[in-house]
């Protein structure tokens, strides 16, 4: 398991670390994606006319589309009032990326914590806030990262936990070939970095289910 270094805000508050902007991919030009792939299944001494591979290139295509084209949309949060001490874990979410290496799918489980002020924030948009940084290519380690960052960014506080557990085909299904191989990634900001009590709540809570599954 994997954590990231902290910087310390004012008040010697851990603050999330604040990493390099990576910038949104440029619309995907889908018919010039189909006839690459059509190139490449020729050139793997494939025939891209015949029956079985004439539609490949454009299902192709449309799938890169839909797949690195996620949800935009921005996180609700509810006023609540008294919700001091407070520890909000959002778990088992399991989603699909691509590996910017090898471009081959990992399956990424998710645990989102954080502690509310007076706001709540809707749930369903901790799934969309990671089904957004997901639909890219991307690394684990980044990808823990950015998540905590539009947490952080949605209830204006560093008091974030995310916990992620990776399945990475370009390790299961090709180099050393390690099928139960699993590679975990923490990253506590704000109180979470501070207090290892609540940084064991955390992990106790969002770790369980990955022992389960």
């Amino acid at each position: 398991m994997t954590s990231a270094l902290y910087s310390h805000a004012p008040g010697g508050r851990a603050a999330l670390p604040q990493q390099g902007r990576h910038p949104l991919p440029k619309p995907i030009d889908t018919g010039r994606v189909a006839e690459l792939i059509g190139q490449l299944l020729a050139a793997l001494g494939e025939d891209p006319t015949r029956e079985g591979l004439a539609g490949t290139p454009a299902r192709v295509a449309a799938f890169y589309d839909a797949f690195l084209s996620p949800d935009p949309s921005n996180a609700t949060c509810f006023t609540e009032t008294n919700l001091s001490g407070q520890l909000v874990v959002v778990g088992g979410m399991s989603l699909w990326s691509l590996c910017e290496h090898h471009m081959l799918p990992m399956s990424l489980q998710v645990a989102a914590g954080y502690l509310p002020r007076n706001e709540v924030v809707g749930l369903s948009k901790f799934g969309r806030i990671a089904q957004r940084h997901a639909g890219r290519l991307q690394v684990q380690e980044r990808f823990t990262q950015q998540v905590a960052e539009e947490i952080a960014n949605v209830i204006g506080s560093p008091d974030v936990a995310v916990a992620v557990r990776g399945t990475h085909l370009c390790m299961s299904m090709r180099g050393v070939r390690m099928e139960q191989a699993r590679t975990d990634t923490v990253l506590d900001g704000g109180r979470f970095a501070t207090d290892p009590v609540l940084s064991q709540q955390f992990l106790t809570l969002s770790t369980s289910q990955w022992k389960a599954a």
